[in-house]
This record gives C-alpha cells, structure tokens and sequence, in this order.
C-alpha cells in the first residue's frame, strides 16, 4: 500500500514537478537555475490562484463574523455543546466552511514535498532517467542563482528573507481580524486568549519557516519567497476588491 501511495505521488506531482524544471532550465535564456525555479513557481501559483483567492475571501468572511462569534460563545459559555451547534448555524446561514481557509496549506504540502525531493536530489544525473521522452537531458545542471547562490545549498539569508515575508504576509490578515471586532470587544478571558493567539501566530510562522529553510537547499527557500511575495500581491488586490464590492 506504502508503495502504491509513494508510486502515486512520483507520477503525480514529482515527475511532472521535476520534468517542468528541467524544461524551464533548458529553453529559458540563460540557462540560469533560479529563474527556472521562480517562473516554476509563478506556474504553480497562477494554477493555485482560484484556491488562494476563495481562502482569503474565506478569511475576511470569518473576520467580519467575529463580532456574532463572540455573542454565541458569551451566551452559550456555559454548554459547549449548545455552543458548538450555534457556531454550526452561523456558518450554515452565512454560507462558510471555516475548514476551507485550510485547503490552500493542504494543497502547498505535497507540492513542497516534491519540490525538496526534486531540489535534494533531483539535480543528479542518475536521476534523469524520471525525464519524459520529449524531455532532453541537460547533463549536469548548473544549480546558481545569477551566479552568485548556489540553491543546492542551504543559504540563510535566503531563510531570513523567507521567514519576513512570512511575517508580512501573515501580519496583512491581522487587523481583517481585529478592526472589525477592536472598539467594542470587552477584554474579557475569550477576547485576551483570541488576541494572544493571533500575536503567538504572527510570530510563530515566521520563526517557524526560517527554521525549516535553515538546513534545506536553498532553491525551496527561494521558492517559499517567490511563493509568498505573490500571496501578499494576490491578499491585497483580493481584499481590495473585496472592499470596493462592499
């Protein structure tokens, strides 16, 4: 069964992940790894883009109920289960699936799974023998970027750069979270728990991504820049039209 599963993913995602990258690395001018690794990237994201656009909406819906949250979990504090099913009919009646801000991160997973298994040891040449027929060979491949990072190598300015991204990215969704719901919210233990938990995310994404990046080849961390610089780009024109709609 592990086998199948492991068989399933080569010829979904690594395959077509790592035959894309050499494709890019061949015909774009230059030949220069990390352009391929950021137009790479870019695909990836345009093909996601539908999924993010759906998250972030999903994200501002939920801020905008945080006010109708708070009044269930104040009236019904004493019976969670009488909670649970109130919380159920706001999303029902609002048409919200919280689960779905979800989706996004799930989907990324894999993808970076088979992105470090093709940036690890992908760029190999015994490896070759996973490119299509109509894929040419490049021999060994040149893994700089603009001839000054080596991306099969960690590289910790890289990690740090990701890691503020992260910061910013996560930062932009914070006062859709809090403007909302900031004047009138009592201070009560609920209201001080939601606050503590948003300040422990906001930095804890961002320490946690530069931990990950930090041993990792740096063509992942070049990828997770490219990747959440377009996130930021993508929240703020949604938001934005969002705003303009409302």
């Amino acid at each position: 069964m592990f086998e199948i599963l492991i068989s399933f993913f080569d010829i979904v995602l690594y395959k077509p992940l790592f035959n894309g990258l050499i494709l890019l690395y061949q015909y774009l001018p230059g030949q220069d790894f990390g352009i391929a690794v950021i137009v790479l990237t870019v695909s990836i994201k345009i093909v996601l883009y539908p999924l993010g656009a759906k998250s972030i909406k999903m994200q501002k819906a939920l801020s905008e109920l945080q006010p109708k949250m708070k009044e269930i979990q104040e009236k019904f504090k004493q019976d969670k289960e009488k909670q649970a099913k109130a919380m159920m009919e706001l999303y029902q009646k609002e048409k919200i699936n919280p689960l779905s801000g979800c989706l996004p991160l799930l989907v990324q997973l894999p993808i970076l799974i088979a992105l470090y298994r093709v940036f690890w040891k992908g760029l190999q040449p015994e490896h070759m023998v996973y490119l299509y027929s109509f894929v040419p060979s490049p021999g060994v491949i040149n893994s700089t970027f603009l001839g000054i990072i080596d991306l099969a190598v960690p590289c910790i300015a890289l990690a740090f750069l990701a890691g503020i991204l992260q910061f910013f990215q996560t930062k932009m969704m914070m006062p859709h979270f809090s403007k909302k719901s900031g004047g009138a919210k009592k201070k009560d233990q609920m209201g001080q728990f939601s606050d503590m938990m948003q300040k422990q995310m906001l930095y804890f994404f961002p320490v946690f991504t530069v931990m990950i990046l930090w041993t990792l080849p740096s063509a992942i961390g070049l990828y997770w820049i490219v990747f959440t610089l377009f996130a930021i780009i993508q929240q703020h024109f949604t938001l934005g039209t969002s705003k303009q709609n409302d």
